[in-house]
């Protein structure tokens, strides 16, 4: 996939001359791509959480499952966004060793590699199996004592593995815009 673009006199010039190869392309889309899960994470980090946690137990409950169940039930632009990072992340590795060459691009690779392993490795083990074992909670059926250990169960160690892959997303994405710039 090759794009042609005008660059202004003074700008170096991309890889491949005036127009973005699949490397620089796959790196503009990563590098949106992971900002924008940053910000999800980000948000969940300083708003969402923060927010809920004024909720007695069961309303904080209900309340993660309304949210997480949008999430749950496909929403397109979250899927595209939040998968769309991985592709978009793995294609970025492929064709940064196609392109340069496996040494070159170690950078590259390691700041991928922080992406894949620190944000989604931390989601598929730890975020997911919190999610579902809230969505499966019949809140309306459980006592007082199931709800708030439910909620302590889940609610701390959600929170802290968030913040963490919130910080390395954004990392992630502060490494992408440098090294775009620097190509």
């Amino acid at each position: 996939i090759e794009l042609s673009m005008t660059l202004p006199q003074n700008h170096p010039e991309p890889l491949s001359g005036n127009k973005m190869n699949i490397l620089e392309i796959s790196l503009i889309s990563s590098a949106l791509l992971c900002s924008l899960v940053a910000g999800i994470t980000l948000v969940f980090a300083i708003v969402v959480m923060p927010g809920i946690s004024k909720f007695e137990d069961k309303e904080f409950l209900k309340a993660f499952q309304l949210i997480d169940g949008v999430i749950q039930n496909n929403q397109p632009l979250f899927l595209l966004v939040w998968l769309g990072s991985i592709i978009s992340v793995l294609v970025t590795i492929l064709s940064s060793i196609i392109t340069l060459g496996f040494l070159d691009s170690l950078i590259i690779i390691c700041v991928c590699s922080i992406y894949l392993f620190g944000v989604q490795g931390i989601t598929i083990p730890i975020h997911l199996p919190l999610n579902r074992r809230i969505q499966n909670l019949d809140i309306n059926n459980l006592d007082k004592e199931k709800l708030n250990e439910e909620r302590k169960k889940f609610e701390n160690k959600w929170n802290y593995y968030n913040k963490i892959r919130a910080g390395i997303a954004i990392f992630v994405s502060l490494m992408l815009l440098i090294i775009i710039a620097a190509t």
